[in-house]
Protein backbone atom coordinates (compact mmCIF):
# COMPACT_ATOMS: atom_id res chain seq x y z
CA UNK A 1 0.00 0.00 0.00
CA UNK A 2 3.12 2.49 0.36
CA UNK A 3 3.05 3.38 -3.43
CA UNK A 4 -0.53 4.62 -3.46
CA UNK A 5 -0.30 8.88 -2.71
CA UNK A 6 -3.17 11.02 -2.22
CA UNK A 7 -4.01 12.89 -5.51
CA UNK A 8 -7.39 14.31 -7.53
CA UNK A 9 -9.69 13.25 -10.17
CA UNK A 10 -8.28 15.58 -12.25
CA UNK A 11 -6.43 14.32 -15.32
CA UNK A 12 -3.10 14.89 -16.87
CA UNK A 13 -3.00 16.05 -20.39
CA UNK A 14 -3.19 13.28 -22.91
CA UNK A 15 -4.23 11.26 -20.06
CA UNK A 16 -7.60 9.20 -21.04
CA UNK A 17 -10.17 7.75 -18.75
CA UNK A 18 -10.95 4.54 -19.98
CA UNK A 19 -13.53 3.18 -17.48
CA UNK A 20 -14.84 3.30 -14.28
CA UNK A 21 -15.82 -0.07 -11.28
CA UNK A 22 -18.32 0.00 -8.61
CA UNK A 23 -17.72 -2.08 -5.40
CA UNK A 24 -13.72 -2.29 -5.45
CA UNK A 25 -11.85 -3.10 -2.26
CA UNK A 26 -8.06 -2.63 -1.64
CA UNK A 27 -5.84 -5.61 0.00
CA UNK A 28 -2.23 -4.83 1.41
CA UNK A 29 -0.77 -8.25 0.35
CA UNK A 30 -3.16 -10.64 1.75
CA UNK A 31 -4.48 -8.33 4.65
CA UNK A 32 -7.91 -6.53 3.81
CA UNK A 33 -7.39 -2.66 4.15
CA UNK A 34 -10.02 -0.18 5.80
CA UNK A 35 -10.34 0.68 1.92
CA UNK A 36 -13.44 -1.28 0.88
CA UNK A 37 -16.37 -0.77 -1.87
CA UNK A 38 -15.33 2.03 -3.53
CA UNK A 39 -14.54 3.27 -7.21
CA UNK A 40 -12.11 2.42 -8.99
CA UNK A 41 -11.28 4.32 -12.16
CA UNK A 42 -8.32 3.37 -14.82
CA UNK A 43 -7.00 5.55 -17.15
CA UNK A 44 -3.78 5.33 -19.12
CA UNK A 45 -1.45 6.87 -16.74
CA UNK A 46 -3.14 5.79 -13.17
CA UNK A 47 -5.36 3.81 -11.12
CA UNK A 48 -7.58 6.08 -8.83
CA UNK A 49 -9.76 4.80 -5.82
CA UNK A 50 -12.56 6.71 -4.20
CA UNK A 51 -14.48 9.15 -3.98
CA UNK A 52 -13.57 12.58 -1.64
CA UNK A 53 -16.54 11.92 0.44
CA UNK A 54 -15.69 8.18 1.34
CA UNK A 55 -11.61 8.28 1.66
CA UNK A 56 -10.32 8.49 4.83
CA UNK A 57 -9.62 12.16 6.92
CA UNK A 58 -7.25 13.14 3.92
CA UNK A 59 -10.55 13.62 1.83
CA UNK A 60 -8.80 12.47 -1.40
CA UNK A 61 -8.77 9.56 -3.90
CA UNK A 62 -6.14 7.54 -3.55
CA UNK A 63 -3.58 7.29 -6.52
CA UNK A 64 -1.72 4.12 -7.99
CA UNK A 65 0.99 5.33 -10.74
CA UNK A 66 0.39 2.39 -13.39
CA UNK A 67 4.76 2.67 -13.93
CA UNK A 68 4.95 0.95 -10.35
CA UNK A 69 3.16 -2.23 -12.22
CA UNK A 70 5.48 -5.24 -13.02
CA UNK A 71 2.93 -7.40 -13.54
CA UNK A 72 -0.58 -8.73 -12.63
CA UNK A 73 -2.50 -11.98 -12.46
CA UNK A 74 -6.42 -12.91 -12.00
CA UNK A 75 -7.11 -14.32 -8.64
CA UNK A 76 -10.29 -16.65 -8.44
CA UNK A 77 -11.45 -17.59 -4.52
CA UNK A 78 -10.69 -20.64 -3.38
CA UNK A 79 -13.02 -23.21 -1.86
CA UNK A 80 -12.00 -22.66 1.65
CA UNK A 81 -12.24 -18.75 1.28
CA UNK A 82 -15.59 -16.90 2.40
CA UNK A 83 -15.75 -14.39 0.06
CA UNK A 84 -16.50 -15.32 -3.01
CA UNK A 85 -15.21 -12.10 -5.50
CA UNK A 86 -12.82 -12.17 -7.96
CA UNK A 87 -9.54 -10.28 -7.64
CA UNK A 88 -6.87 -8.66 -9.15
CA UNK A 89 -3.23 -9.22 -8.33
CA UNK A 90 -0.84 -6.40 -9.22
CA UNK A 91 2.72 -6.43 -8.34
CA UNK A 92 4.85 -3.31 -7.66
CA UNK A 93 8.48 -2.20 -8.01
CA UNK A 94 9.46 -0.28 -5.22
CA UNK A 95 8.27 3.00 -4.13
CA UNK A 96 9.99 6.28 -5.96
CA UNK A 97 11.83 8.66 -4.20
CA UNK A 98 9.64 11.45 -5.20
CA UNK A 99 6.43 9.76 -4.13
CA UNK A 100 3.98 11.81 -2.21
CA UNK A 101 2.47 11.63 0.95
CA UNK A 102 -0.26 8.05 0.91
CA UNK A 103 -2.25 6.17 3.68
CA UNK A 104 0.82 3.46 3.98
CA UNK A 105 4.37 5.03 5.07
CA UNK A 106 6.10 1.49 4.81
CA UNK A 107 5.08 -1.66 3.77
CA UNK A 108 6.99 -5.10 3.66
CA UNK A 109 4.09 -6.44 0.91
CA UNK A 110 5.44 -6.08 -2.70
CA UNK A 111 1.68 -6.59 -3.95
CA UNK A 112 -1.83 -5.45 -3.88
CA UNK A 113 -5.26 -7.07 -4.27
CA UNK A 114 -8.00 -4.93 -6.41
CA UNK A 115 -11.38 -7.29 -5.09
CA UNK A 116 -14.24 -6.50 -6.97
CA UNK A 117 -17.13 -7.05 -5.47
CA UNK A 118 -19.81 -6.85 -8.26
CA UNK A 119 -17.75 -9.19 -10.28
CA UNK A 120 -14.46 -8.95 -12.16
CA UNK A 121 -15.46 -7.34 -15.72
CA UNK A 122 -12.75 -9.16 -18.53
CA UNK A 123 -12.82 -6.19 -20.29
CA UNK A 124 -11.10 -4.69 -17.40
CA UNK A 125 -8.11 -7.05 -17.63
CA UNK A 126 -8.07 -6.65 -21.44
CA UNK A 127 -7.69 -2.80 -21.15
CA UNK A 128 -5.09 -2.67 -18.05
CA UNK A 129 -3.22 -5.41 -20.23
CA UNK A 130 -3.17 -2.33 -22.76
CA UNK A 131 -2.08 0.26 -20.76
CA UNK A 132 0.73 -1.84 -19.49
CA UNK A 133 1.95 -2.67 -22.83
CA UNK A 134 1.73 0.49 -23.86
CA UNK A 135 3.14 2.31 -21.06
CA UNK A 136 2.14 5.71 -22.33
CA UNK A 137 3.28 7.29 -19.08
CA UNK A 138 6.79 7.06 -20.28
CA UNK A 139 6.25 9.80 -22.72
CA UNK A 140 4.91 12.18 -20.08
CA UNK A 141 7.83 15.06 -19.35
CA UNK A 142 9.35 15.51 -16.48
CA UNK A 143 7.63 18.83 -15.84
CA UNK A 144 4.31 20.17 -16.75
CA UNK A 145 3.81 24.00 -17.00
CA UNK A 146 1.42 25.44 -14.95
CA UNK A 147 -1.18 26.38 -17.82
CA UNK A 148 -1.27 22.61 -18.79
CA UNK A 149 -2.65 21.24 -15.54
CA UNK A 150 -6.95 20.67 -16.16
CA UNK A 151 -8.49 22.67 -13.58
CA UNK A 152 -6.29 22.24 -10.35
CA UNK A 153 -5.06 24.40 -8.05
CA UNK A 154 -1.55 24.50 -6.66
CA UNK A 155 -1.82 22.23 -3.47
CA UNK A 156 -3.66 19.37 -5.74
CA UNK A 157 -0.33 19.63 -8.06
CA UNK A 158 1.91 19.13 -5.07
CA UNK A 159 -0.07 15.79 -4.48
CA UNK A 160 -0.07 14.68 -7.77
CA UNK A 161 3.02 12.25 -8.84
CA UNK A 162 5.91 13.35 -10.35
CA UNK A 163 6.38 10.39 -13.50
CA UNK A 164 10.06 10.92 -14.75
CA UNK A 165 10.64 10.05 -18.45
CA UNK A 166 11.50 6.46 -18.57
CA UNK A 167 13.01 6.39 -22.31
CA UNK A 168 16.34 5.03 -24.01
CA UNK A 169 18.28 2.52 -22.61
CA UNK A 170 18.76 4.08 -19.17
CA UNK A 171 15.01 3.96 -18.43
CA UNK A 172 14.95 -0.06 -20.76
CA UNK A 173 17.87 -1.02 -17.82
CA UNK A 174 15.71 0.41 -14.88
CA UNK A 175 12.72 -1.33 -15.81
CA UNK A 176 14.28 -4.60 -16.21
CA UNK A 177 16.34 -4.40 -12.81
CA UNK A 178 12.96 -3.61 -10.88
CA UNK A 179 11.63 -6.60 -12.62
CA UNK A 180 14.53 -8.68 -11.52
CA UNK A 181 13.89 -7.53 -7.93
CA UNK A 182 10.20 -8.45 -7.96
CA UNK A 183 10.89 -11.69 -9.70
CA UNK A 184 13.72 -12.65 -6.80
CA UNK A 185 11.65 -11.50 -3.90
CA UNK A 186 8.84 -13.90 -5.26
CA UNK A 187 10.77 -16.86 -5.67
CA UNK A 188 12.55 -16.74 -2.54
CA UNK A 189 8.79 -16.54 -0.99
CA UNK A 190 8.23 -19.51 -3.22
CA UNK A 191 11.16 -21.55 -1.82
CA UNK A 192 10.45 -20.84 1.91
CA UNK A 193 6.79 -21.80 1.29
CA UNK A 194 8.65 -25.06 0.05
CA UNK A 195 10.70 -25.80 2.94
CA UNK A 196 7.73 -24.98 5.43
CA UNK A 197 5.77 -27.78 2.97
CA UNK A 198 8.32 -30.31 3.43
CA UNK A 199 9.07 -29.49 7.45
CA UNK A 200 5.23 -30.73 7.58
CA UNK A 201 5.63 -33.48 5.12
CA UNK A 202 8.06 -35.42 6.96
CA UNK A 203 5.55 -35.17 10.10
CA UNK A 204 2.90 -36.17 8.18
CA UNK A 205 5.01 -39.31 7.15
CA UNK A 206 5.50 -40.24 10.88
CA UNK A 207 2.16 -39.85 11.77
CA UNK A 208 1.23 -42.13 8.46
CA UNK A 209 3.96 -44.57 10.08
CA UNK A 210 1.98 -44.27 13.41
CA UNK A 211 -1.29 -44.87 11.87
CA UNK A 212 -0.07 -48.15 9.77
CA UNK A 213 1.30 -49.82 13.11
CA UNK A 214 -1.60 -49.18 14.72
CA UNK A 215 -3.55 -51.02 11.92
CA UNK A 216 -1.46 -53.97 12.03
CA UNK A 217 -2.62 -54.21 15.56
CA UNK A 218 -6.19 -54.46 14.70
CA UNK A 219 -5.80 -56.53 12.07
CA UNK A 220 -9.22 -58.45 13.27
CA UNK A 221 -11.22 -54.95 13.02
CA UNK A 222 -10.27 -54.11 9.66
CA UNK A 223 -10.16 -55.83 6.22
CA UNK A 224 -6.47 -56.79 4.51
CA UNK A 225 -7.72 -55.02 1.30
CA UNK A 226 -8.42 -52.16 3.42
CA UNK A 227 -5.51 -52.30 5.28
CA UNK A 228 -3.03 -52.16 1.97
CA UNK A 229 -5.38 -49.56 0.62
CA UNK A 230 -4.90 -47.05 3.09
CA UNK A 231 -0.90 -48.01 4.05
CA UNK A 232 -0.64 -46.71 -0.20
CA UNK A 233 -2.08 -43.55 0.72
CA UNK A 234 -0.18 -43.08 3.27
CA UNK A 235 3.05 -43.93 1.46
CA UNK A 236 2.15 -41.47 -1.15
CA UNK A 237 2.22 -38.34 1.23
CA UNK A 238 6.45 -38.35 1.02
CA UNK A 239 9.55 -40.21 1.82
CA UNK A 240 10.69 -38.98 5.20
CA UNK A 241 14.39 -40.00 4.76
CA UNK A 242 14.86 -40.65 1.46
CA UNK A 243 18.25 -42.07 -0.30
CA UNK A 244 20.93 -39.43 -1.11
CA UNK A 245 23.80 -39.71 -3.16
CA UNK A 246 25.95 -37.70 -0.27
CA UNK A 247 25.13 -40.68 2.43
CA UNK A 248 27.28 -42.89 -0.06
CA UNK A 249 31.12 -43.01 -0.28
CA UNK A 250 30.84 -45.21 -3.77
CA UNK A 251 28.15 -44.99 -6.94
CA UNK A 252 27.20 -48.43 -6.81
CA UNK A 253 26.14 -48.73 -2.87
CA UNK A 254 24.03 -45.58 -3.56
CA UNK A 255 22.41 -47.04 -6.29
CA UNK A 256 21.38 -50.38 -4.42
CA UNK A 257 19.62 -48.96 -1.70
CA UNK A 258 17.97 -46.26 -3.97
CA UNK A 259 17.11 -49.67 -5.39
CA UNK A 260 15.46 -51.23 -2.16
CA UNK A 261 13.61 -47.88 -1.52
CA UNK A 262 12.10 -47.55 -4.61
CA UNK A 263 10.70 -51.46 -4.06
CA UNK A 264 9.69 -50.50 -0.81
CA UNK A 265 7.42 -48.08 -2.08
CA UNK A 266 6.62 -48.62 -5.21
CA UNK A 267 5.51 -52.62 -4.45
CA UNK A 268 2.15 -52.19 -3.48
CA UNK A 269 0.94 -49.58 -6.10
CA UNK A 270 2.34 -51.40 -9.10
CA UNK A 271 0.47 -54.03 -8.02
CA UNK A 272 -2.59 -52.17 -7.74
CA UNK A 273 -2.08 -50.97 -11.20
CA UNK A 274 -2.25 -54.92 -13.08
CA UNK A 275 1.75 -55.44 -11.86
CA UNK A 276 3.65 -53.43 -14.20
CA UNK A 277 4.07 -49.33 -14.81
CA UNK A 278 6.26 -47.15 -16.97
CA UNK A 279 9.29 -46.06 -15.81
CA UNK A 280 8.13 -42.65 -16.87
CA UNK A 281 5.50 -42.57 -14.14
CA UNK A 282 7.89 -44.33 -12.11
CA UNK A 283 9.86 -41.49 -12.13
CA UNK A 284 6.92 -38.97 -11.16
CA UNK A 285 5.49 -40.97 -8.86
CA UNK A 286 9.09 -41.30 -6.98
CA UNK A 287 10.13 -37.48 -7.24
CA UNK A 288 6.48 -36.70 -6.24
CA UNK A 289 7.08 -38.33 -2.64
CA UNK A 290 10.65 -37.18 -2.60
CA UNK A 291 10.10 -33.56 -2.06
CA UNK A 292 13.06 -31.40 -3.25
CA UNK A 293 15.19 -34.21 -2.82
CA UNK A 294 14.74 -34.89 -6.85
CA UNK A 295 16.04 -37.80 -8.56
CA UNK A 296 17.54 -37.78 -11.99
CA UNK A 297 16.68 -40.06 -14.67
CA UNK A 298 19.96 -41.49 -15.28
CA UNK A 299 20.00 -42.35 -11.19
CA UNK A 300 16.56 -43.71 -11.41
CA UNK A 301 17.72 -45.99 -14.57
CA UNK A 302 20.94 -47.27 -13.06
CA UNK A 303 18.72 -47.69 -9.76
CA UNK A 304 16.38 -49.76 -11.52
CA UNK A 305 19.08 -52.24 -12.98
CA UNK A 306 20.35 -53.08 -9.53
CA UNK A 307 16.62 -54.62 -8.41
CA UNK A 308 17.01 -58.07 -10.22
CA UNK A 309 20.66 -58.66 -9.13
CA UNK A 310 19.14 -58.51 -5.65
CA UNK A 311 16.51 -60.27 -5.73
CA UNK A 312 14.13 -57.45 -5.02
CA UNK A 313 10.34 -57.97 -5.64
CA UNK A 314 10.60 -55.14 -8.82
CA UNK A 315 12.44 -55.89 -12.16
CA UNK A 316 13.56 -53.74 -14.88
CA UNK A 317 11.75 -54.74 -18.37
CA UNK A 318 12.68 -53.29 -21.99
CA UNK A 319 10.36 -54.15 -24.67
CA UNK A 320 11.15 -54.79 -28.45
CA UNK A 321 9.84 -51.05 -29.04
CA UNK A 322 12.19 -50.24 -26.29
CA UNK A 323 9.42 -48.85 -23.52
CA UNK A 324 11.06 -49.67 -20.16
CA UNK A 325 8.79 -50.51 -17.31
CA UNK A 326 8.99 -52.04 -13.42
CA UNK A 327 6.98 -55.22 -13.26
CA UNK A 328 6.37 -57.31 -10.60
CA UNK A 329 8.84 -60.40 -10.39
CA UNK A 330 5.92 -62.66 -10.16
CA UNK A 331 4.10 -61.58 -12.80
CA UNK A 332 3.88 -64.08 -15.66
CA UNK A 333 3.43 -63.64 -19.04
CA UNK A 334 1.68 -66.70 -20.18
CA UNK A 335 -0.92 -65.61 -17.92
CA UNK A 336 -1.53 -61.87 -18.98
CA UNK A 337 -1.23 -63.00 -22.78
CA UNK A 338 -4.06 -65.57 -21.99
CA UNK A 339 -5.71 -62.97 -20.29
CA UNK A 340 -5.77 -60.39 -23.36
CA UNK A 341 -6.83 -63.05 -25.39
CA UNK A 342 -9.74 -63.96 -23.66
CA UNK A 343 -10.47 -60.25 -23.82
CA UNK A 344 -10.12 -60.45 -27.68
CA UNK A 345 -12.37 -63.35 -28.04
CA UNK A 346 -14.95 -61.52 -25.86
CA UNK A 347 -14.79 -58.08 -27.85
CA UNK A 348 -13.92 -59.29 -30.98
CA UNK A 349 -11.49 -56.99 -31.09
CA UNK A 350 -9.66 -54.29 -29.10
CA UNK A 351 -7.31 -51.23 -29.46
CA UNK A 352 -4.25 -49.85 -27.11
CA UNK A 353 -7.07 -47.27 -26.18
CA UNK A 354 -9.55 -49.38 -25.41
CA UNK A 355 -7.45 -51.82 -23.33
CA UNK A 356 -6.08 -48.77 -21.54
CA UNK A 357 -9.76 -47.84 -20.37
CA UNK A 358 -10.45 -51.49 -19.69
CA UNK A 359 -7.63 -52.60 -17.29
CA UNK A 360 -7.03 -48.61 -16.00
CA UNK A 361 -3.04 -48.78 -17.27
CA UNK A 362 -1.74 -46.35 -19.26
CA UNK A 363 -2.07 -46.22 -23.48
CA UNK A 364 1.70 -46.94 -24.01
CA UNK A 365 1.09 -50.29 -21.66
CA UNK A 366 -1.74 -51.23 -23.08
CA UNK A 367 0.03 -51.49 -26.63
CA UNK A 368 3.27 -53.16 -24.79
CA UNK A 369 0.85 -55.96 -23.87
CA UNK A 370 -0.96 -56.44 -27.21
CA UNK A 371 2.29 -56.53 -29.12
CA UNK A 372 3.61 -59.48 -26.47
CA UNK A 373 0.20 -61.22 -26.94
CA UNK A 374 0.62 -60.65 -30.94
CA UNK A 375 4.41 -62.50 -30.44
CA UNK A 376 3.50 -65.05 -28.78
CA UNK A 377 0.59 -65.91 -31.98
CA UNK A 378 -2.58 -65.24 -29.35
CA UNK A 379 -3.37 -62.07 -32.26
CA UNK A 380 -3.61 -60.50 -35.48
CA UNK A 381 -3.13 -57.08 -35.95
CA UNK A 382 -5.20 -54.78 -38.22
CA UNK A 383 -3.47 -51.83 -39.04
CA UNK A 384 -5.40 -49.06 -41.12
CA UNK A 385 -5.61 -45.58 -41.35
CA UNK A 386 -8.28 -45.65 -38.42
CA UNK A 387 -6.50 -47.38 -35.39
CA UNK A 388 -4.25 -50.21 -34.91
CA UNK A 389 -6.59 -52.72 -33.62
CA UNK A 390 -5.79 -56.60 -32.83
CA UNK A 391 -8.03 -59.49 -32.97
CA UNK A 392 -7.89 -62.80 -31.95
CA UNK A 393 -6.00 -65.14 -34.14
CA UNK A 394 -8.02 -67.74 -36.03
CA UNK A 395 -5.93 -69.40 -37.60
CA UNK A 396 -4.78 -71.54 -34.11
CA UNK A 397 -8.64 -72.47 -33.56
CA UNK A 398 -10.29 -73.34 -36.32
CA UNK A 399 -8.96 -75.79 -39.07
CA UNK A 400 -8.51 -73.99 -42.40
Amino acid sequence: MNRFEYGTLSFWPNEVHLRTDRRVSLYDGETKTQFVTSDLVLTNYRIFWGRPDEVDNQGSPLVLALRYIVFFEEESPSAFSFSRSKKIVLHLSEPAPDKGKGPVDDSTKNYVKLSFKEGLDHNFVVQLTDVITKRAWESIPACLPSTEWPQSNTSDRKRLPEIKTRTGIIGIERNLKERQKATDQSISMAFQDLRKLMEMAKDMVSISKTISAKIRERQGDITEDETVRFKSYLMSLGIDDPVTRDAYRSSNEYFRQLAKQLAEILEEPIKEVGGMMTLTDVYCRVNRARGLELLSPEDLLNASRQLAPLNLPLVLRVFDSGVMVLQIRSLDDVAVVESIAELLREKGSVSAEELAQSEGISVTLARERLLVTEKNGKACRDDSIEALRFYPNLFLEQDV
